[in-house]
C-alpha cells in the first residue's frame, strides 16, 4: 500500500466518523443500522456487478468506492459499540486469505487450478465445521439472490452424490415440474402453482450449473435483452403515432418478431 492508499482511507474513516458524530453529524447518517444500512450495502453490489457486465471501468471506479463506503459504515456502527473497528475487518479478511492460501503463503506444494478449489472448498468445510455446522449445504448466504443460491445449494449438494449424473436427467426434471406446475394452475390452487414456480425455477438453476453457466448472469443479460426490445417497440409506436390501446397482441407480437428478427440480422 502506497502512502497516498493509506492517506485516502484515512480521510474515508475520519469521513466516515464525522458523519456518525453525535453532534455534528448528518442526521441521516446517525439514526442508521445495520439492518438498515444492508439493503443499501447489497444494491452497492450489484451495482459493482452492472459495470462490470457493462465493462465500464469508470464507473466500476465509482461503484467500488461505493461499495467500500458500505464497508466503512458498518465498521464504524461496530466500532462504536466496542464490537470491532475496521482495522479488525481489515485484519481478519487478511488471516483467512493466509490460511486459505497455504500454497502461496506458506512450504505446501504449488497446486493446480483444479486442485486448488478442492482445497479451497475443504478449507472453508473445515472452519465451518469449527463453527459447528458439519452440513454439506452449510454457510450457504440466506440474502443471497435467490437463482444464486439454488445453483450454490445444487453445487454443494453434488459433492456428496447427490445430483443428476447428466444434463439429460436435469431437462427431464424440467418438464417434469412443468407439468407439476401445469396440473397446479389446473387445480386453481395458488399456493401449489407458487410452490411449482419455485421447483421450476430451482431446476432451472441447476440446470445452469450443468452446462456451465451463472444463471444471475444469463438473467441480467435476459432482463437487458427485453428492456432493449421492449424500449425499440415504444418508439415504433411513437414513430407511428399511436399508443398501446389500438394494438392487438398479434400487432404487438408482430411488431416484436419484427424487432427480434432486426437485432439478430434474418
Amino acid at each position: 500500500m502506497t502512502r497516498q492508499d493509506k492517506q485516502s482511507i484515512d480521510t474515508l474513516l475520519r469521513i466516515m466518523a464525522v458523519l456518525r458524530d453525535p453532534v455534528r453529524g448528518c442526521p441521516w447518517d446517525r439514526e442508521q443500522d445495520f439492518g438498515s444500512i444492508a439493503p443499501y450495502t447489497i444494491e452497492e453490489a450489484y451495482e459493482v456487478a452492472d459495470a462490470i457486465d457493462r465493462d465500464d471501468l469508470a464507473e466500476l471506479r465509482d461503484e467500488l468506492g461505493d461499495l467500500l463506503f458500505q464497508v466503512v459504515f458498518h465498521a464504524q456502527m461496530a466500532s462504536e459499540l466496542g464490537a470491532f473497528t475496521f482495522a479488525d475487518v481489515v485484519q481478519a479478511i487478511c488471516e483467512k486469505m493466509l490460511r486459505r492460501h497455504p500454497h502461496i503463503f506458506a512450504t505446501e506444494q504449488a497446486l493446480t487450478a483444479d486442485d486448488q478449489r478442492v482445497a479451497w472448498e475443504n478449507l472453508k468445510a473445515g472452519e465451518r465445521a469449527e463453527n459447528g455446522d458439519t452440513s454439506a449445504i452449510a454457510g450457504i448466504g440466506q440474502a443471497l439472490p435467490a437463482l444464486s443460491r439454488a445453483g450454490k445449494l445444487g453445487k454443494r449438494a453434488a459433492r456428496v452424490g447427490f445430483d443428476w449424473p447428466e444434463v439429460d436427467g436435469v431437462i427431464a426434471k424440467l418438464h417434469e415440474e412443468l407439468d407439476e406446475l401445469m396440473a397446479a394452475r389446473n387445480a386453481e390452487s395458488p399456493d401449489a402453482i407458487e410452490e411449482e414456480i419455485g421447483d421450476l425455477l430451482f431446476t432451472a438453476a441447476n440446470l445452469a450449473r450443468h452446462l456451465r453457466v451463472d444463471p444471475e448472469h444469463a438473467l441480467r443479460a435476459a432482463n437487458r435483452k427485453f428492456e432493449r426490445r421492449f424500449r425499440a417497440l415504444e418508439a415504433l409506436l411513437e414513430d407511428a403515432d399511436t399508443d398501446w390501446s389500438t394494438q392487438s397482441p398479434e400487432d404487438l407480437d408482430r411488431l416484436w418478431k419484427s424487432i427480434k428478427a432486426d437485432e439478430q440480422g434474418t
